[in-house]
Parts: C-alpha cells; structure tokens; sequence
C-alpha cells in the first residue's frame, strides 16, 4: 500500500478536504476519455464517489478500472491537484445513505436519498499518483 503522505503534497491536502468537485475521468470502451463533475470523500487513504450502476461511467469502470480526476483551488484557477488511480471497490448503497452524506458535505439543505438508490453504489478510488501546478 502507498503512503499518502508520499503521494499527496502537504500543501494540496487541502483540496481533497474541501467540498470541491472533481472532474472525473474514465476510459470509454472506444478509448475515449469521459470526463465529469462529481462530488467526492477523501477518506485519508482513498477517494470515495458516489454513482449508479445504470451510468456509463460505471460502465467504462468495469471494462478499465482506471480513473484520474482533478480539482482546482477556488482562490486560484491556476492552482490544481490532478489524482491518478484505479477503482479498487465497488460497495452497494442501495439506502443512498453516501448520496446524503456527500449532499451534506456539499450543502444541499436537507438531503434525501435520490430516486435512484436501488442502484447506488459507492465508487472506492486508490490514489497512486498525483501531478500538480501553482504552489
């Protein structure tokens, strides 16, 4: 296993543990890359995501468990954190209860399980690599 402290510059820890937006990235089968924005949990070791199995991300994650995302400091566009890894887990959520916990980390008054949550799982990301800019 990879020390995070070794992988993660101290001074970008920061914007894992803000309630930033990630702009995932996943391979399509063609081998094109699709990119979103999503909101994720920095657990300290791995980065956790939220998601159906209905969805073509988590389509492309079961061909090419490769992924990589970025996050950008809002005080600096300039300044950003780009994490590379592969997906490691795939853990069922059909409570939605992650979909609220993310809702509430990222604001939303009141959350409610979505909709969807028969088909929710958690996305369970390892951090292998990161590339940065800004200081």
């Amino acid at each position: 296993m990879t020390d995070q402290n070794d992988v993660i510059p101290a001074a970008f820890r920061p914007l894992l543990d803000l309630p930033l937006y990630a702009h995932l990235a996943t391979v399509r089968p063609d081998g094109a890359a699709q990119v979103n924005p999503m909101w994720f949990l920095f657990d300290g070791e791995r980065v956790r995501f939220t998601h159906t199995t209905k969805r073509g991300k988590f389509r492309n994650l079961q061909q090419n468990p490769s992924m990589a995302f970025s996050v950008v400091d809002p005080e600096n566009p300039l300044r950003y954190l780009e994490v590379r890894g592969r997906l490691t887990e795939v853990v069922p959520d059909p409570t939605g209860a992650f979909y609220v916990e993310l809702a509430e980390r990222y604001g939303m008054p009141d959350p409610q399980a979505p909709a969807d949550s028969a088909d929710r799982v958690v996305l369970v990301m390892s951090v292998e690599k990161t590339t940065k800019q800004g200081s």
